[in-house]
């Protein structure tokens, strides 16, 4: 088995499930048990000891039960004490590894987080957090060592959503001075995609006195038969927005199937997702932590940079990835910078106060702190500018050997940029080439960068006027249309 393709970052990614056309299963039984065999190794070496006890949690996926069958029966036959919690959502997962009287020595959690039904996949977390890009590859070359048998293995069943929502609870009860039922009177929906947030609804905000009729899709399905449970896609937010707006509610919340990305909306219907999500978690932090760092990912917008400035934040903006920005959070703060938030426009948000854990339901809990303490968040963002405009693109590159030539076309817009009347490179640029273009040129910026995983260059565009996108896409174009190894077409489509 080439374990070494299941790997995407820190996560294990593959086909579980037959059905779809030119989908062969790469995450089999056979995989899985060598997987969990080398997490066996792994947890030995790290740990420094023969015994320990691992948690085992899944989404909703069709595929889950049985991998998590697989993986709780070749981990108690390498030793471990196992126990299988069912539903759970990754940021529960690491939580068993640092609650209660006797944690976890480490979790897995069985998902693949926004990918269609037949995929899945393994996060891995010990108390230290969840494992690194290299940490997968130990144990992925690990996994093709000969099982690790060894005696005194066990399995057995068990929860956690119960006591994590319970942590969730008492911090906003906390916010309320005690209040014991803080949200009464509000009306609060969830829109959980089928996925692992349904729990959310029915063990966070019921039990704190909120009414949330009409919330939606709280039911696991792992067929996703409503929506994609992504609070990036336009449609995943539209279903939330228009739960808000048919039942009148306070708030809104989604989830995706993890539930380690959320989005939210206004009462109004303001979305909160993206920049406005990075500016509202912003100013709460900024205001109990004056002069801490945000770092983003590298595609937020002008306007959010001069809001964090304005509210005497540092903004740091990185590159895309969750651990990415996690990691550069923990570096500044060793470094002597205080940084309470790692944060990504995809919806991943790691606070400092929460182990840098990249938790939707803690980001929407803090939320929810501010309404239990009777202060407004439409306040909080009063004083962000949004763009005019903000178009992304996705440019497939051709070619087996995808990251050398993405490079390439990246070095040689760099050098095309400085040549061009009204464009200047982003100064403070991590990934890519973000190129800021003045007002006879566009009134904004692009950012092209090469994906972490995939054969593709995206392309995003902002400008803070009405068709200032289409004229930055045009005076990128010739750029744009020389690069013969890109497939380029939606762009040049979209200047005509």
């Amino acid at each position: 088995m080439d374990l070494s393709k299941l790997q995407n970052g820190s996560d294990v990614r593959g086909v579980a499930l037959a059905g779809v056309e030119n989908k062969p299963v790469t995450l089999d039984d056979a995989a899985v048990r060598a997987i969990a065999g080398g997490f066996a190794r792994f947890l030995r070496a790290r740990l420094g000891k023969e015994r320990f006890c691992v948690s085992v949690g899944r989404d909703s996926r069709l595929s889950g039960k049985a991998i998590a069958e697989a993986l709780c029966e070749t981990l108690a036959a390498c030793g471990a004490a196992v126990t299988d919690l069912g539903l759970c959502t990754t940021p529960a997962m690491f939580m068993t590894t640092v609650t209660g009287e006797a944690p976890f020595d480490a979790a897995v959690m069985i998902t693949a987080s926004h990918l269609p039904w037949n995929r899945n996949g393994l996060k891995f977390f010990t108390a230290a957090g969840g494992a690194e890009s290299a940490d997968v590859r130990e144990i992925l070359r690990l996994a093709l060592e000969p099982l690790p048998a060894a005696p005194g293995g066990s399995v057995q069943s068990g929860g956690f959503l119960e006591t994590y929502a319970a942590l969730l609870r008492e911090k906003i009860v906390a916010a309320a001075n005690g209040c014991e039922k803080p949200l009464a009177g509000k009306r609060i929906v969830v829109d959980a995609g089928n996925g692992a947030g349904g729990f959310f609804a029915e063990k966070v905000l019921a039990p704190l006195g909120a009414d949330t009729t009409g919330s939606r899709y709280l039911d696991p399905d792992g067929r996703f038969p409503n929506h994609v449970p992504n609070p990036e896609l336009p449609e995943a937010m539209d279903s939330i927005r228009a739960a808000v707006l048919e039942s009148r509610a306070d708030f809104g919340i989604i989830f995706d199937t993890d539930v380690d990305r959320a989005g939210a909306v206004l009462a109004d219907g303001e979305e909160l997702n993206r920049n406005r999500l990075i500016a509202l978690i912003s100013a709460i932090l900024l205001r109990e932590h004056p002069g801490t760092a945000i770092v983003t990912d590298s595609i937020t917008s002008t306007g959010l940079a001069e809001f964090i400035a304005a509210h005497g934040g540092v903004h740091r903006r990185f590159r895309r990835g969750y651990r990415n920005v996690i990691n550069e959070a923990l570096r500044l703060n060793a470094a002597g910078q205080d940084c309470q938030l790692a944060i990504e426009t995809s919806g991943h948000a790691a606070l400092k106060e929460n182990y840098f854990l990249d938790d939707g339901a803690y980001l929407v809990t803090r939320f929810l702190m501010e309404l239990a303490a009777g202060r407004s968040l439409e306040g909080l963002l009063a004083g962000l500018r949004e763009p005019a405009e903000s178009r992304e693109f996705r440019l497939k590159i051709a070619g087996e050997d995808f990251r050398a030539a993405g490079q390439a076309v990246l070095d040689s817009l760099a050098g095309y940029a400085k040549e061009q009347p009204g464009w200047s490179i982003a100064p403070d640029n991590c990934e890519g080439v973000r190129v800021d273009l003045d007002r006879a040129h566009g009134d904004g910026w692009f950012l092209l960068r090469l994906s972490l995983h995939d054969p593709i260059l995206p392309l995003n565009i902002e400008s803070d006027r009405e068709h200032g996108a289409r004229t930055i896409a045009r005076e990128l174009a010739p750029f744009l249309a020389r690069q013969t190894i890109l497939d380029a077409s939606s762009v040049l489509e979209f200047t005509l």
